[in-house]
């Protein structure tokens, strides 16, 4: 999951710091708090210099582009000293050294708006516009809580547009000299951090996907008109129309299915899977927080050590509970078929409408979050727009091909991950089915030694290697945990062991276990004990002054609880089903999950498009606590469940349809259902009495 890799880059920025002693205020500090608005400094020092003055170009004979920078910046100074608008907004729109540097605020936004907003003609040919850049002051000494943190401070800047950052680095070169007269200080511009009012003309990709996103839409709002207008009875609604019909999208994702009507329904997987992905969304919700430009950033070194943090930090088993249901079904629903058709298993038909199912919208993501970020989204922190825009150019195809976990270090849409694990277990999934229905309690003894085998694995790698993923180890190599986080072996036991658990139900279909009080409660106190353990055992660790952990002991503790996640799971559900799951069952159960749960897929897709677009729209510093982060995550999931929708009815919705009726009809009761997208990927059914909410969640039939 992303939000560990993110965490990884915070163990490395947010190290132990030592407490601030008196005489640790050095001299450049001291220097720095005593300067006006950076801004005012720049227009005072260059008001009344000339070209000859400012001796710019020693090195070199200055270009065209140079000469116009020279002009436009001349032309800024004689408007400021008459005291033109134009010019005081563009000195306005500089940031300052920020306030609260002690307490770890290292960022300056100035005022985006204002900068890019500047537009003076000069002549009918010519304005002067404004350019927002970041201007990276580095400090040589600072205390040293804060140079732990960076030796730098980033602060917006604003200019004409016609000068380069060269060019500027120039001006803030004497400006330094100036002010500071000390080698230990230094202010550069990068040009990737700078922006203008000017927009890229629309390039072909761009196009094409507003032109598909238009056409699906006009579809769907055609057949949607025909369907509410034309048709007053459902079961006379041409197929096609049903398959684009926005409304009967609708009811399929609105009804409320009875589990006690359906055997076969396992309502407890509903609640297991939103809580998972309300768990996922949360836990990246953080990581886009704590990277923000915080004022109080040093809080972050003690919310390190408070026991709520690890349920962020060990966000992964949210995804391990993914796995877990996918396994699961997997095993439950296409084993149930193999019994209906004697056995039989096609297997390629299996890959090619779980494709179908997948591929759409991830490809159409693909598309939307490089392309039409740029278009919803700006601000002071957006430039180069969305974060993983190289990594889709370069490799984009990857994620379709879902080997991107082994493929590539920087992967487009970085949460697709965990569709390449899933997938690349699907496609085992075949021989461990077969192997199952033919040799049955034997094949089950050859899983268990598969997932010890996927275990011992981990566990090896991790000795070897001596990987670390423990926040506050500052030795650890973020590169090589990232290999092993996106590893296939690494998440390949919880998926098993649902699968077996799986295979459990199956056999044991229909039938009631009667356990006494004694067993019941030692299920729950064993299960609740596995999970605490997993989430809090390495608490004590994440103290900055704990010692580091052996690796042996991280290889244990990473090794087991791999194991022990899913084990408890398979107690709350096996409990649940029993009728043993009390209050845990009517939480877990309730039909109130149902839509939420066959909108999973389109959540866990769109939801880092709405995080990164609301985080990087931001005008100003943040302020970093546990209760700001959940206001956002509120605000942030209801617009990423109402987006999702949006592209359910348009993408995910037509496509399952059209999947639907390429199964061959005379068959469809016997052909084996796929599985799931680990609890993610939804699926539109026309007939509520025939299908479960798994059934409908599953990824192909």
């Amino acid at each position: 999951m992303v939000n560990v890799l993110a965490v990884f880059v915070c163990g490395l920025v947010l190290v132990s710091a030592a407490q601030l002693k008196d005489g640790d205020v050095l001299q450049d500090y001291q220097r720095l708090t005593g300067l006006r608005s950076l801004g005012v400094e720049f227009a005072e020092h260059f008001r009344n210099a000339s070209l000859t003055d400012l001796d710019l170009f020693q090195s070199r004979i200055p270009s065209q582009d140079d000469l116009l920078c020279i002009a436009d910046m001349t032309e800024f100074m004689l408007a400021l000293t008459s005291g033109k608008l134009w010019a005081l907004r563009m000195i306005d729109a500089w940031g300052s050294i920020p306030s609260g540097l002690l307490y770890g605020n290292i960022v300056h936004l100035g005022n985006f708006d204002e900068c890019i907003k500047i537009s003076n003609e000069i002549t009918s040919s010519h304005s002067i516009n404004g350019k927002y850049c970041f201007l990276k002051l580095s400090i040589g000494s600072l205390p040293q809580n804060v140079a732990l943190l960076t030796n730098s401070l980033k602060i917006a800047s604003c200019f004409p547009a016609s000068c380069s950052a060269a060019i500027m680095d120039l001006f803030l070169e004497q400006l330094v000299q100036k002010l500071f007269n000390s080698g230990s200080l230094s202010m550069n511009i990068n040009e990737a951090s700078c922006q203008t009012s000017e927009s890229k003309p629309l390039d072909g990709m761009t196009i094409f996907t507003v032109v598909l996103l238009g056409l699906m839409g006009t579809i769907v709002a055609l057949c949607t008109l025909y369907d509410y207008f034309l048709c007053h009875d459902q079961s006379s609604v041409p197929a096609i129309v049903k398959i684009f019909s926005a409304r009967s999208s609708s009811r399929a994702i609105f009804r409320i299915v009875d589990s006690k009507s359906n055997p076969n329904v396992i309502s407890c997987l509903d609640g297991i899977r939103c809580m998972s992905l309300f768990w996922v969304v949360f836990g990246h919700e953080y990581i886009f927080s704590l990277l923000s430009p915080n004022i109080n950033t040093l809080n972050m070194l003690s919310w390190v050590e408070q026991p709520f943090s690890s349920l962020i930090m060990h966000g992964v088993f949210s995804v391990d509970s993914f796995f877990f249901v996918g396994g699961l079904l997997v095993a439950v629903i296409a084993l149930r078929s193999m019994e209906k058709s004697n056995g039989s298993l096609n297997a390629p038909l299996m890959y090619l409408h779980r494709l179908i199912r997948i591929v759409p919208v991830l490809a159409v993501a693909i598309l939307v979050y490089m392309k039409f970020m740029p278009v919803v989204s700006g601000g002071p922190l957006f430039a180069g727009g969305y974060t993983g825009s190289a990594a889709c150019e370069s490799g984009w195809f990857w994620t379709l091909l879902f080997v991107q976990n082994y493929a590539t270090s920087n992967i487009c849409l970085a949460h697709s991950w965990y569709l390449a694990v899933d997938m690349q277990l699907y496609l085992i999934s075949p021989l461990l089915l077969i192997a199952l229905y033919k040799w049955g309690k034997k094949a089950a003894a050859g899983i268990v030694v598969l997932v010890l085998l996927v275990s011992s694995c981990l566990f090896a790698t991790m000795m070897i290697k001596k990987y670390s993923l423990v926040l506050t180890n500052l030795s650890a190599d973020t590169s090589a945990n990232k290999k092993l986080y996106f590893a296939t072996h690494r998440h390949a036991a919880p998926w098993l062991i649902g699968f077996l658990f799986g295979y459990f139900l199956h056999l044991n279909r229909g039938k009631k276990f009667q356990l006494g009080r004694i067993a019941v409660w030692s299920g729950w106190v064993l299960s609740l004990a596995m999970l605490f353990t997993s989430m809090f055992a390495l608490y004590p660790a994440t103290q900055w002054s704990a010692p580091p952990l052996s690796t042996l002991k991280e290889a244990l503790y990473y090794t087991l609880t791999r194991v022990g996640w899913p084990l408890a799971l398979c107690w709350i559900v096996f409990a649940c089903m029993q009728g043993h799951g009390g209050l845990a069952n009517s939480f877990l159960s309730s039909p109130l999950w149902q839509p939420l749960s066959r909108l999973s897929y389109s959540v866990y897709i769109w939801h880092m498009f709405m995080l990164e677009v609301n985080s990087k729209n931001t005008r100003t510093s943040t302020y970093f606590s546990d209760y700001t982060v959940m206001l956002k995550f509120w605000s942030d999931f209801g617009f990423t469940v109402l987006m999702a929708y949006v592209f359910y009815l348009i993408i995910e919705a037509p496509f399952g349809g059209l999947d639907s009726l390429l199964r061959p009809k005379v068959k469809s009761k016997a052909e084996p259902p796929a599985s799931q997208l680990p609890s993610l990927e939804t699926r539109k059914t026309e007939d509520p009495k025939k299908t479960n909410t798994q059934s409908e969640s599953s990824a192909d039939d």
